[in-house]
Protein backbone atom coordinates (compact mmCIF):
# COMPACT_ATOMS: atom_id res chain seq x y z
CA UNK A 1 0.00 0.00 0.00
CA UNK A 2 1.52 3.32 -1.11
CA UNK A 3 0.95 5.91 1.60
CA UNK A 4 1.72 8.72 -0.86
CA UNK A 5 -0.70 7.74 -3.62
CA UNK A 6 -3.27 10.35 -2.56
CA UNK A 7 -0.82 13.06 -3.62
CA UNK A 8 -2.03 12.41 -7.18
CA UNK A 9 -5.45 13.82 -6.23
CA UNK A 10 -6.40 17.13 -7.87
CA UNK A 11 -6.48 18.94 -4.53
CA UNK A 12 -2.70 19.35 -4.70
CA UNK A 13 -0.19 21.29 -6.73
CA UNK A 14 3.26 20.01 -7.62
CA UNK A 15 4.78 22.00 -4.76
CA UNK A 16 2.60 20.10 -2.29
CA UNK A 17 3.58 16.74 -3.77
CA UNK A 18 7.26 17.61 -3.56
CA UNK A 19 6.88 18.90 -0.01
CA UNK A 20 5.18 15.74 1.30
CA UNK A 21 7.61 13.43 -0.46
CA UNK A 22 10.65 15.34 0.83
CA UNK A 23 9.34 15.40 4.40
CA UNK A 24 8.57 11.68 4.25
CA UNK A 25 12.22 11.02 3.46
CA UNK A 26 13.36 13.37 6.22
CA UNK A 27 11.13 11.58 8.72
CA UNK A 28 12.45 8.18 7.71
CA UNK A 29 15.97 9.40 8.52
CA UNK A 30 15.20 11.32 11.72
CA UNK A 31 12.09 9.72 13.25
CA UNK A 32 12.59 5.97 12.96
CA UNK A 33 10.68 4.02 15.63
CA UNK A 34 12.51 4.49 18.92
CA UNK A 35 14.51 7.53 17.77
CA UNK A 36 12.40 9.97 19.81
CA UNK A 37 12.43 9.74 23.60
CA UNK A 38 8.78 9.70 24.69
CA UNK A 39 9.67 9.64 28.37
CA UNK A 40 11.45 13.02 28.66
CA UNK A 41 8.92 14.91 26.56
CA UNK A 42 10.16 18.37 27.51
CA UNK A 43 13.64 17.70 26.19
CA UNK A 44 12.32 15.80 23.18
CA UNK A 45 9.92 18.58 22.16
CA UNK A 46 12.65 21.18 22.39
CA UNK A 47 14.97 19.00 20.32
CA UNK A 48 12.26 18.26 17.76
CA UNK A 49 11.41 21.94 17.35
CA UNK A 50 15.09 22.71 16.73
CA UNK A 51 15.37 19.86 14.23
CA UNK A 52 12.19 20.89 12.42
CA UNK A 53 13.41 24.46 12.30
CA UNK A 54 16.83 23.44 10.98
CA UNK A 55 15.11 21.31 8.33
CA UNK A 56 13.09 24.30 7.15
CA UNK A 57 9.75 22.66 7.94
CA UNK A 58 8.59 25.27 10.44
CA UNK A 59 8.57 27.98 7.77
CA UNK A 60 5.29 26.42 6.66
CA UNK A 61 3.77 26.81 10.13
CA UNK A 62 3.92 30.62 10.00
CA UNK A 63 2.78 33.12 7.38
CA UNK A 64 5.50 35.06 5.57
CA UNK A 65 5.23 38.78 4.94
CA UNK A 66 2.23 39.35 2.69
CA UNK A 67 1.54 35.62 2.43
CA UNK A 68 -1.26 33.43 3.71
CA UNK A 69 -0.73 30.16 5.53
CA UNK A 70 -0.95 27.30 3.01
CA UNK A 71 -3.52 25.01 4.60
CA UNK A 72 -2.80 22.07 2.31
CA UNK A 73 0.89 22.27 3.17
CA UNK A 74 0.13 22.38 6.90
CA UNK A 75 -2.15 19.34 6.58
CA UNK A 76 0.32 17.32 4.52
CA UNK A 77 3.09 18.11 6.97
CA UNK A 78 1.01 17.08 9.97
CA UNK A 79 -0.26 13.91 8.29
CA UNK A 80 3.29 12.89 7.39
CA UNK A 81 4.78 13.70 10.80
CA UNK A 82 1.94 11.94 12.64
CA UNK A 83 2.37 8.82 10.55
CA UNK A 84 6.01 8.67 11.69
CA UNK A 85 5.87 10.00 15.27
CA UNK A 86 3.11 11.61 17.31
CA UNK A 87 5.41 13.82 19.38
CA UNK A 88 7.02 15.22 16.22
CA UNK A 89 3.56 16.14 14.94
CA UNK A 90 2.78 17.77 18.29
CA UNK A 91 6.00 19.82 18.21
CA UNK A 92 5.26 21.08 14.70
CA UNK A 93 1.58 21.76 15.34
CA UNK A 94 2.16 23.81 18.48
CA UNK A 95 4.59 26.08 16.65
CA UNK A 96 1.83 26.82 14.17
CA UNK A 97 -1.08 27.07 16.59
CA UNK A 98 0.89 29.02 19.18
CA UNK A 99 2.04 31.63 16.69
CA UNK A 100 -1.01 31.47 14.40
CA UNK A 101 -2.71 34.52 15.88
CA UNK A 102 0.45 36.56 15.27
CA UNK A 103 0.67 35.24 11.69
CA UNK A 104 -2.95 36.14 11.00
CA UNK A 105 -3.52 39.39 12.92
CA UNK A 106 -0.24 40.48 14.51
CA UNK A 107 1.27 43.92 13.99
CA UNK A 108 4.45 44.21 11.90
CA UNK A 109 6.45 44.65 15.11
CA UNK A 110 4.90 41.53 16.67
CA UNK A 111 5.52 39.51 13.54
CA UNK A 112 9.13 40.63 13.35
CA UNK A 113 9.75 39.91 17.04
CA UNK A 114 8.32 36.38 17.12
CA UNK A 115 7.72 34.68 13.77
CA UNK A 116 11.33 34.39 12.53
CA UNK A 117 12.34 32.77 15.83
CA UNK A 118 9.38 30.39 15.65
CA UNK A 119 10.20 29.34 12.09
CA UNK A 120 13.87 28.75 12.97
CA UNK A 121 12.90 26.62 15.96
CA UNK A 122 14.50 29.07 18.37
CA UNK A 123 11.32 29.98 20.29
CA UNK A 124 8.57 27.62 21.42
CA UNK A 125 5.02 28.95 21.10
CA UNK A 126 1.82 28.18 23.02
CA UNK A 127 -1.90 28.95 22.61
CA UNK A 128 -3.66 29.64 25.92
CA UNK A 129 -7.44 29.69 25.47
CA UNK A 130 -8.99 26.93 27.64
CA UNK A 131 -9.81 27.41 31.31
CA UNK A 132 -10.97 25.06 34.08
CA UNK A 133 -14.60 26.13 33.49
CA UNK A 134 -14.32 27.36 29.90
CA UNK A 135 -13.24 24.84 27.30
CA UNK A 136 -15.63 24.53 24.39
CA UNK A 137 -17.67 27.44 25.79
CA UNK A 138 -15.23 30.30 25.25
CA UNK A 139 -17.83 32.87 26.35
CA UNK A 140 -17.59 31.45 29.89
CA UNK A 141 -14.00 32.68 30.19
CA UNK A 142 -13.02 34.19 33.57
CA UNK A 143 -9.38 35.17 33.03
CA UNK A 144 -9.46 38.97 32.89
CA UNK A 145 -7.22 41.80 31.76
CA UNK A 146 -7.67 45.37 33.05
CA UNK A 147 -5.98 48.58 31.99
CA UNK A 148 -3.35 49.91 34.40
CA UNK A 149 -1.60 53.27 34.09
CA UNK A 150 1.17 52.93 36.65
CA UNK A 151 3.56 53.68 33.81
CA UNK A 152 2.01 57.16 33.55
CA UNK A 153 0.31 56.73 30.18
CA UNK A 154 -3.01 58.37 29.33
CA UNK A 155 -5.80 55.91 30.01
CA UNK A 156 -3.31 53.15 30.86
CA UNK A 157 -0.36 51.84 28.89
CA UNK A 158 -0.36 48.31 30.31
CA UNK A 159 -2.85 45.52 30.91
CA UNK A 160 -2.84 43.41 34.06
CA UNK A 161 -3.92 39.77 33.68
CA UNK A 162 -5.48 37.70 36.45
CA UNK A 163 -6.88 34.18 36.19
CA UNK A 164 -6.00 30.69 35.03
CA UNK A 165 -5.60 28.70 31.83
CA UNK A 166 -5.42 24.92 31.63
CA UNK A 167 -4.65 22.08 29.20
CA UNK A 168 -2.09 24.40 27.61
CA UNK A 169 0.16 22.53 25.18
CA UNK A 170 3.84 23.46 25.54
CA UNK A 171 2.92 24.80 28.96
CA UNK A 172 6.06 25.03 31.04
CA UNK A 173 8.48 24.94 28.09
CA UNK A 174 7.11 27.67 25.80
CA UNK A 175 9.03 30.90 25.31
CA UNK A 176 5.79 32.85 24.85
CA UNK A 177 2.05 32.33 25.17
CA UNK A 178 -0.82 33.82 23.18
CA UNK A 179 -3.31 34.38 26.01
CA UNK A 180 -7.00 35.22 25.75
CA UNK A 181 -8.57 37.27 28.54
CA UNK A 182 -11.80 39.12 29.21
CA UNK A 183 -11.41 42.89 28.74
CA UNK A 184 -15.11 43.69 28.99
CA UNK A 185 -15.86 45.70 25.83
CA UNK A 186 -19.12 43.73 25.48
CA UNK A 187 -20.85 40.72 27.06
CA UNK A 188 -19.86 37.16 26.25
CA UNK A 189 -17.39 36.36 23.52
CA UNK A 190 -17.34 39.95 22.24
CA UNK A 191 -15.49 41.20 25.33
CA UNK A 192 -12.33 39.10 24.97
CA UNK A 193 -8.87 40.23 23.81
CA UNK A 194 -5.66 38.41 22.89
CA UNK A 195 -2.20 39.14 24.32
CA UNK A 196 1.35 37.90 23.83
CA UNK A 197 2.86 37.04 27.21
CA UNK A 198 6.53 36.10 27.33
CA UNK A 199 7.57 33.26 29.62
CA UNK A 200 9.24 34.74 32.68
CA UNK A 201 6.91 37.75 32.82
CA UNK A 202 6.32 38.50 36.53
CA UNK A 203 2.91 37.24 37.57
CA UNK A 204 2.91 34.28 35.15
CA UNK A 205 3.27 31.00 37.03
CA UNK A 206 3.25 27.37 35.90
CA UNK A 207 0.73 26.22 38.49
CA UNK A 208 0.67 22.54 37.50
CA UNK A 209 2.17 20.16 34.98
CA UNK A 210 -0.47 17.79 33.60
CA UNK A 211 0.17 14.13 32.75
CA UNK A 212 -1.99 12.57 30.03
CA UNK A 213 -2.20 9.14 28.40
CA UNK A 214 0.01 10.19 25.46
CA UNK A 215 2.87 12.09 27.13
CA UNK A 216 2.98 15.70 25.91
CA UNK A 217 4.08 18.87 27.72
CA UNK A 218 0.85 20.29 29.16
CA UNK A 219 0.31 22.72 32.02
CA UNK A 220 -2.08 24.87 33.99
CA UNK A 221 -1.06 28.52 33.98
CA UNK A 222 -1.83 31.07 36.69
CA UNK A 223 -1.78 34.84 36.14
CA UNK A 224 -1.56 37.04 39.24
CA UNK A 225 -1.11 40.73 38.52
CA UNK A 226 0.70 39.81 35.32
CA UNK A 227 1.52 43.13 33.63
CA UNK A 228 2.00 43.34 29.85
CA UNK A 229 2.25 46.41 27.60
CA UNK A 230 -0.61 47.50 25.36
CA UNK A 231 1.62 46.64 22.41
CA UNK A 232 1.30 42.98 23.42
CA UNK A 233 -2.36 42.94 22.33
CA UNK A 234 -3.10 41.09 19.07
CA UNK A 235 -5.82 42.86 17.12
CA UNK A 236 -8.08 45.46 18.68
CA UNK A 237 -9.66 45.36 22.16
CA UNK A 238 -12.58 42.93 22.13
CA UNK A 239 -11.36 41.09 19.02
CA UNK A 240 -9.93 38.14 20.91
CA UNK A 241 -12.72 35.74 19.99
CA UNK A 242 -12.22 36.57 16.31
CA UNK A 243 -8.47 36.09 16.71
CA UNK A 244 -9.02 32.69 18.33
CA UNK A 245 -11.58 31.49 15.79
CA UNK A 246 -9.50 32.58 12.81
CA UNK A 247 -6.54 30.71 14.25
CA UNK A 248 -8.58 27.60 14.95
CA UNK A 249 -10.14 27.68 11.47
CA UNK A 250 -6.66 27.20 10.02
CA UNK A 251 -5.41 24.57 12.43
CA UNK A 252 -8.61 22.60 13.11
CA UNK A 253 -8.34 21.04 9.66
CA UNK A 254 -4.75 20.11 10.44
CA UNK A 255 -5.91 18.19 13.54
CA UNK A 256 -7.94 16.07 11.14
CA UNK A 257 -4.83 15.63 9.00
CA UNK A 258 -2.81 14.42 11.99
CA UNK A 259 -5.57 11.92 12.77
CA UNK A 260 -5.34 10.78 9.17
CA UNK A 261 -1.60 10.20 9.59
CA UNK A 262 -2.22 8.08 12.68
CA UNK A 263 -4.89 6.10 10.85
CA UNK A 264 -2.66 5.46 7.84
CA UNK A 265 0.08 4.08 10.09
CA UNK A 266 -2.44 1.89 11.91
CA UNK A 267 -3.71 0.48 8.62
CA UNK A 268 -0.16 -0.28 7.50
CA UNK A 269 0.63 -2.01 10.79
CA UNK A 270 -2.64 -3.95 10.60
CA UNK A 271 -1.89 -5.12 7.05
CA UNK A 272 1.60 -6.25 8.03
CA UNK A 273 0.29 -8.11 11.04
CA UNK A 274 -2.45 -9.82 9.00
CA UNK A 275 0.05 -11.02 6.41
CA UNK A 276 2.58 -12.28 8.93
CA UNK A 277 0.56 -13.79 11.78
CA UNK A 278 -0.05 -17.52 11.52
CA UNK A 279 -3.62 -18.51 12.31
CA UNK A 280 -5.41 -21.88 11.96
CA UNK A 281 -2.88 -23.28 9.55
CA UNK A 282 -2.85 -20.18 7.33
CA UNK A 283 -2.40 -16.49 8.05
CA UNK A 284 -4.68 -13.96 9.69
CA UNK A 285 -5.08 -12.32 6.27
CA UNK A 286 -6.71 -15.46 4.87
CA UNK A 287 -9.70 -15.12 7.18
CA UNK A 288 -12.76 -13.39 5.65
CA UNK A 289 -13.37 -11.52 8.91
CA UNK A 290 -9.88 -10.03 8.68
CA UNK A 291 -10.41 -9.01 5.07
CA UNK A 292 -13.68 -7.30 5.98
CA UNK A 293 -12.02 -5.46 8.85
CA UNK A 294 -9.18 -4.27 6.61
CA UNK A 295 -11.71 -3.12 4.00
CA UNK A 296 -13.52 -1.02 6.60
CA UNK A 297 -10.23 0.48 7.75
CA UNK A 298 -9.19 1.40 4.21
CA UNK A 299 -12.58 2.97 3.43
CA UNK A 300 -12.40 5.04 6.61
CA UNK A 301 -8.90 6.27 5.79
CA UNK A 302 -9.78 7.32 2.25
CA UNK A 303 -13.09 8.97 3.18
CA UNK A 304 -11.35 10.94 5.92
CA UNK A 305 -8.60 12.01 3.52
CA UNK A 306 -11.15 13.30 1.03
CA UNK A 307 -12.85 15.43 3.69
CA UNK A 308 -9.55 16.74 5.06
CA UNK A 309 -8.14 17.84 1.74
CA UNK A 310 -11.45 19.19 0.46
CA UNK A 311 -11.53 21.53 3.47
CA UNK A 312 -7.86 22.46 3.08
CA UNK A 313 -8.24 23.12 -0.64
CA UNK A 314 -11.36 25.26 -0.14
CA UNK A 315 -9.66 27.40 2.50
CA UNK A 316 -6.69 27.92 0.20
CA UNK A 317 -9.18 29.18 -2.42
CA UNK A 318 -10.26 31.85 0.07
CA UNK A 319 -13.57 30.25 1.01
CA UNK A 320 -15.12 30.04 4.47
CA UNK A 321 -14.85 26.44 5.66
CA UNK A 322 -16.66 26.41 9.00
CA UNK A 323 -18.79 23.40 8.08
CA UNK A 324 -16.12 21.66 5.99
CA UNK A 325 -13.45 21.95 8.69
CA UNK A 326 -15.86 20.62 11.31
CA UNK A 327 -16.81 17.68 9.08
CA UNK A 328 -13.16 16.89 8.45
CA UNK A 329 -12.21 16.99 12.12
CA UNK A 330 -15.24 14.99 13.24
CA UNK A 331 -14.91 12.22 10.68
CA UNK A 332 -11.11 11.97 10.66
CA UNK A 333 -10.66 11.86 14.43
CA UNK A 334 -13.55 9.49 15.08
CA UNK A 335 -12.55 7.37 12.09
CA UNK A 336 -8.93 7.19 13.19
CA UNK A 337 -10.03 5.96 16.60
CA UNK A 338 -11.90 3.08 14.91
CA UNK A 339 -9.03 2.24 12.56
CA UNK A 340 -6.46 2.21 15.35
CA UNK A 341 -8.72 0.14 17.59
CA UNK A 342 -9.07 -2.39 14.75
CA UNK A 343 -5.29 -2.49 14.31
CA UNK A 344 -4.83 -3.18 18.01
CA UNK A 345 -7.40 -5.99 17.76
CA UNK A 346 -5.54 -7.53 14.81
CA UNK A 347 -2.37 -7.58 16.92
CA UNK A 348 -4.08 -9.46 19.74
CA UNK A 349 -2.29 -9.33 23.09
CA UNK A 350 0.76 -7.79 21.46
CA UNK A 351 -1.35 -4.78 20.53
CA UNK A 352 -1.66 -3.57 24.11
CA UNK A 353 1.98 -4.09 25.00
CA UNK A 354 3.71 -0.83 25.85
CA UNK A 355 6.15 0.18 23.15
CA UNK A 356 4.24 -1.37 20.24
CA UNK A 357 3.41 1.11 17.48
CA UNK A 358 -0.32 0.40 17.59
CA UNK A 359 -0.36 0.80 21.38
CA UNK A 360 1.27 4.20 21.02
CA UNK A 361 -1.22 5.19 18.31
CA UNK A 362 -4.10 4.12 20.57
CA UNK A 363 -2.93 6.57 23.23
CA UNK A 364 -2.07 9.34 20.76
CA UNK A 365 -5.43 9.50 18.99
CA UNK A 366 -7.68 9.88 22.01
CA UNK A 367 -6.98 13.54 22.76
CA UNK A 368 -7.57 14.62 19.16
CA UNK A 369 -11.26 13.82 19.53
CA UNK A 370 -11.37 16.49 22.26
CA UNK A 371 -8.94 19.34 21.67
CA UNK A 372 -9.62 22.25 19.31
CA UNK A 373 -13.31 21.43 19.58
CA UNK A 374 -14.61 18.06 20.80
CA UNK A 375 -16.50 15.81 18.38
CA UNK A 376 -19.80 16.83 19.93
CA UNK A 377 -18.99 20.50 19.32
CA UNK A 378 -18.20 19.72 15.69
CA UNK A 379 -21.63 18.10 15.38
CA UNK A 380 -23.23 21.28 16.74
CA UNK A 381 -21.25 23.42 14.29
CA UNK A 382 -22.30 21.27 11.34
CA UNK A 383 -25.94 21.09 12.40
CA UNK A 384 -26.24 24.82 13.02
CA UNK A 385 -24.56 25.64 9.73
CA UNK A 386 -26.91 23.33 7.87
CA UNK A 387 -29.95 24.95 9.47
CA UNK A 388 -28.61 28.44 8.74
CA UNK A 389 -27.29 27.96 5.23
CA UNK A 390 -28.99 24.82 3.96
Amino acid sequence: MNHLEHLDWPFFEDKHRALASELDGWCARHLAHGAVDHEDVDASCKALVKALGAGGWLTHAVAGEGQAIDTRAICLLRETLARHDGLADFAFAMQGLGSGAISLMGTPAQREAYLPRVSRGEALAAFALSEPEAGSDVAAMHCAARLDDRGGGQGGDHYVLDGEKTWISNGGIADFYVVFARTGEAPGSRGISAFIVDAGTPGLEIAERIDVIAPHPLARLRFTGCRVPKTAMIGAPGEGFKVAMRTLDVFRTSVAAASLGFARRALEEGLNQARERAMFGATLADLPLTQAKLADMACTVDSSALLVYRAAWERDQGRTITREAAMAKLMATEGAQRVIDAAVQLHGGRGVRRGEIVESLYREIRALRIYEGASEVQQLIIGRDLLKNG
